[in-house]
């Protein structure tokens, strides 16, 4: 299961930045996870929930998932357009030159945490 692993440093990511920020809580995480990673989300969400109760830092904190559709430039044509995972060749001109824009990232948007007063 990779999304343990994905999981472990998405983690790892937020307790840097809530050092870096002094924040004693984080509340939510917002993550934007591209298609073609393969994760799944259910199992992110699960991994998240065993991994956080070992932190108290994010004891309380909730997570969000947006999964991102794969959109590829047809290297032929020039077309830009979604797909899914296994149907990659161009609408337009049926072509398999293609390159992949979206949907291969993983990236954190954004993080509430508690930020101590006099602190931020």
């Amino acid at each position: 299961m990779h999304e343990l692993g994905i999981m472990t440093g998405v983690v790892e990511a937020v307790k840097g930045a809530a050092a870096n920020a002094c924040a004693t809580k984080v509340y939510a995480i917002t993550l934007s996870v591209g298609e073609m990673t393969e994760a799944i989300p259910d199992a992110l969400e699960f991994a998240f929930d065993v991994l956080k109760e070992s932190e108290p830092l994010l004891a309380e904190c909730e997570l969000t998932i947006h999964m991102v559709r794969p959109k590829s430039r047809c290297l032929e044509c020039g077309a830009e357009y979604e797909h899914d995972r296994f149907h990659m060749l161009c609408p337009e001109c049926e072509s398999p030159a293609t390159t992949l824009l979206a949907g291969r990232d993983l990236r954190i948007e954004s993080m509430e945490a508690e930020v101590p007063e006099g602190e931020e």
